[in-house]
């Protein structure tokens, strides 16, 4: 803390500074200035927390200083001190609220003790500033999220917070939203929040604006500008490079506006038209701002799709890069920047593309992709972009190809043995030793031939063959779970359950509920 001392007399001040320990009081630098003027150019460059200041001195009292200070300096406390105990300077001294009054000669206990005391206020002060700030932070968090909601259901709740802001939402109040979705949080998410929200706070105000900002589902940031002039076009765009610099800090981000809507009630009607803006954010590169007036082109999406697992399934197999590379330009161009689909509507069909790229593995007799590698769902959960998910569809298709390129040629009796499984997978009593009679070899030549030509042991194969096909047949709502489980070879649904979880880290109904949307 700073601490300011203003007097004329300069054996005074010398002698205030050499007579306190000031460090022990939580003082880390003493400023002095020799009369009113000058000390109030000290307290504009140096901001301190107190001072310590003489009533009667040349060109400008005390007094008249210290009324001055407190209108850029609200919160420092004052310390007079006088050899004149004149009733009038007392109660200035009382309405600057000065935590006391000294009189000279000085007592540098008595400094001390008065010096404590202004310490304790200040710090009170910031305290109690500190709360209000978070009360009103968090008022204005409600009320954002009660505008993001049916006005005629939040009618009372939007007048009351409303009220508690001092907020005059009249019918000529412009609203806008404005939404920045995230993909990732920063490690000190708090810190960086805060300091995201007061500067875009006070560029706004500085042009007129007020905002309220409410975070919904973790990494959504939904921001309510309102106003009574509503911005020009210029300045919009202004806004919206401004807040993408701002969030820049966050890695990958979207940001969407809704329409401008006049009144309170129409609030809602501005936050709904920047989440469908938002929804198809996924199809567009990260940091695209999305705006009402942007223009709609036609979309190859709005025409009927292709039958994207047939030609890709041909592709695959003709083993050719060239034609796999042409069906995933293809596909890429038919979906990016598509405004009329859902982007769950293409997650499923790339979840198809994917079941698609590893039946094409289990035809070439490849090997699983790496343990390393995310799930089908880690890949498209994972997405926070099309280019995302494009990317990782591609990213396997040279994985394939790549092992396509190095397979060699698979041992007979592995095919064989590959092919009776899938000829018995469903029946609950297929064993090992079933199948190397189906092979004429022993049990023990088998599980060592299978295990060194594969890398796994047969009983992981005819269990990772029975999950696939268990997740292909979740897809078909028809069938209820017990029977997949059946199907499958599980007579013990439990059993099935908890082998199901294992290996794909969901529950069969879990992992029905994702696929079929």
């Amino acid at each position: 803390m700073k601490l300011l001392i203003v007097d004329d007399e300069i054996l005074t001040r010398t002698g205030v500074v050499a007579s306190v320990d000031w460090s022990s009081l939580g003082i880390d630098k003493v400023l002095q200035a020799d009369d009113g003027i000058n000390g109030l150019q000290m307290a504009r460059a140096h901001r301190p927390e107190i001072i310590l200041c003489d009533v009667r001195m040349p060109r400008m009292n005390g007094i008249d200083m210290l009324r001055k200070v407190e209108e850029f300096l609200p919160d420092t406390v004052s310390i007079f001190m006088s050899g004149y105990s004149d009733k009038e300077y007392l109660k200035a001294a009382i309405w600057l609220k000065s935590v006391t009054y000294i009189e000279k000669p000085l007592d540098p206990a008595e400094i001390c003790e008065a010096v404590s005391e202004a310490v304790s206020l200040y710090h009170q002060k910031q305290r109690s500033k500190a709360g209000e700030a978070a009360h009103s932070l968090q008022t204005a968090s409600s009320l954002a999220l009660a505008l993001s909601s049916p006005y005629p259901a939040n009618r009372e709740r939007i007048r009351d917070l409303s009220a508690d802001l001092n907020l005059d939402l009249s019918a000529d109040t412009f609203f806008a939203t404005i939404i920045v979705r995230l993909k990732h949080l920063p490690e000190d998410s708090s810190d960086t929040h805060t300091t995201v929200y007061q500067k875009i706070n006070g560029f706004l105000r500085e042009r007129g604006i007020d905002c309220l900002l409410a975070e919904k589902q973790l990494l959504h940031m939904v921001w309510f500008l309102f106003g009574t002039d509503e911005p020009s076009s210029v300045l919009w765009k202004s806004i919206l490079l401004f807040m993408r610099d701002c969030y820049s800090v966050y890695g990958e981000f979207y940001i969407t506006m809704g329409d401008v809507c006049y009144g309170v009630s129409e609030a809602y009607t501005s936050y709904v038209s920047a989440v469908v803006r938002m929804q198809s954010s996924f199809f567009f590169p990260t940091g695209t701002i999305r705006v009402p007036e942007e223009a709609v082109p036609a979309s190859p999406a709005d025409t009927e799709p292709p039958s994207w697992e047939n030609t890709f399934s041909k592709a695959l197999l003709s083993e050719n890069r060239t034609s796999c590379a042409q069906f995933l330009d293809e596909l890429f161009h038919y979906y990016n920047g598509c405004r009329t689909l859902m982007p769950n509507q293409v997650r499923e069909q790339y979840y198809r593309l994917f079941i698609t790229l590893d039946n094409a593995r289990r035809q070439k007799n490849l090997p699983s992709p790496s343990e390393k590698s995310d799930t089908i769902v880690d890949a498209i959960e994972n997405s926070f972009s099309y280019q995302d998910l494009h990317q990782a569809l591609a990213e396997r298709v040279q994985h394939y190809l790549g092992d396509v390129d190095n397979a060699a040629p698979e041992n007979t009796s592995i095919t064989r043995i590959k092919d009776y499984i899938s000829r018995h997978y469903m029946s609950e009593t297929l064993s090992v030793r079933d199948v190397s009679e189906h092979v004429f070899l022993s049990v023990s030549y088998v599980c060592t031939l299978f295990k060194n030509e594969t890398g796994q042991t047969l009983n992981q194969y005819l269990t990772e063959y029975r999950m696939e096909k268990a997740k292909e047949l979740l897809e078909d709502p028809r069938y209820k779970i017990s029977d997949v489980s059946a199907k499958v070879g599980y007579s013990d649904g439990n059993y099935f359950g908890k082998s199901f979880r294992k290996y794909t880290g969901l529950s069969p109904s879990e992992y029905r509920e994702k696929m079929i949307r």
